[in-house]
């Protein structure tokens, strides 16, 4: 087997999502702590599977005192984290009151005026700044900061509802502090999500064993929803990632052993006029009808039924996604 390789494959597959998310709608979202929180978390993991600090220290290529320096270090700045030119460009609005677009462009000219256009179009469209104008001249002003203040934290609270919600379904029942450890939510932003939700009815908070604990019977965020689809598309990855854990685990490589744990992927070649094409283009819409009626089904059972105190959760994940490629481009690949 070449662990090795298949670990640099999955990192990079992991970078381009990370890459995707951090531009995601015109924003710029911080990565400098990336690299550091990426670390601690491979060795809290690697910690939880029985390996010694020797060991997980020589696996990084560090000597034991080095590693253990390192952990101590990025542990205590793990809240630190950096602005956003997002974040920097509304505030620099913000203090200006108006500036013309030329002038936000001048500021920030180091950064590349194809980001920083692309932050103030997200600005607009947000509605956390306006504009008059046309051209360089156009004139820009920041909303009331308790305006930007209330759309701020009504999308962070939809964003962190979603997220302890799909934290309760899939792991609970689940303590509060255990959800703080998880999901790394300020104390105050998981007290609102845990008391909307359970407004909501969507998870419940029961006391067990002298313990207060939040347990959810289901879980659906529906895919056409515009807000919380943070947390749907991370429940997805989880799913994923979570297949491919177990099946590891199993010391069996992936595509064999039972088929009740596992993935497959298909690709399907189609054009304009192939007998097949609308069979295959519309898998994605059939598949998550036929589920859903699955879905309704079983909740429904589950509502009324008396459900054991252990029992099997499955987790079905799928994906469709089309791209455009080119004959010419494939005969040039195979015949180099």
């Amino acid at each position: 087997m070449n662990i090795p390789l298949l670990i640099d494959a999955v990192v990079r597959q992991t970078t381009i999502l990370i890459a995707q998310l951090s531009t995601a709608g015109g924003l710029r979202a911080p990565l400098s702590h990336v690299a550091n929180q990426v670390f601690l978390d491979l060795v809290t993991e690697l910690e939880g599977q029985g390996l010694g600090r020797k060991v997980i220290a020589d696996m990084f290529g560090l000597a034991l005192r080095s590693y253990q320096q390192k952990v101590q270090r990025l542990s205590e700045s793990t809240t630190e984290r950096g602005q956003s030119l997002w974040e920097v460009v509304l505030g620099y609005v913000q203090q200006q009151g108006v500036v013309s677009r030329g002038e936000v462009l001048t500021r920030f000219a180091r950064d590349g005026e194809a980001d920083v256009r692309s932050i103030l179009a997200d600005l607009v469209g947000s509605g956390f700044v306006y504009k008059t104008g046309r051209g360089e001249a156009t004139l820009h002003r920041a909303a009331a900061q308790e305006e930007v203040g209330r759309a701020l934290a009504a999308q962070d609270r939809v964003a962190d509802a979603a997220f302890v919600w799909v934290a309760v379904y899939r792991s609970g029942p689940l303590e509060q502090k255990q959800l703080l450890e998880r999901l790394r939510i300020e104390p105050e932003a998981l007290d609102r999500a845990l008391e909307r939700l359970l407004a909501e009815g969507r998870i419940q908070r029961e006391l067990h064993d002298g313990r207060t604990v939040y347990r959810a019977e289901s879980c659906f965020i529906a895919g056409t929803e515009s807000e919380g689809w943070e947390a749907a598309l991370f429940d997805h990855y989880q799913a994923v990632v979570g297949a491919m854990c177990a099946k590891l685990a199993a010391l069996r490589p992936p595509g064999t052993g039972p088929s009740r744990i596992g993935g497959s992927t298909f690709s399907f070649d189609v054009w304009p006029g192939h007998p097949h094409a609308e069979r295959a283009l519309s898998l994605l819409e059939r598949t998550r009808a036929q589920l859903s009626q699955l879905w309704d089904e079983l909740h429904a059972y589950n509502q009324h039924a008396q459900r054991p105190i252990e029992y099997q959760r499955i987790t079905f994940y799928f994906g469709q996604n089309v791209t455009t490629e080119s004959a010419a481009q494939a005969d040039a690949e195979t015949t180099a």
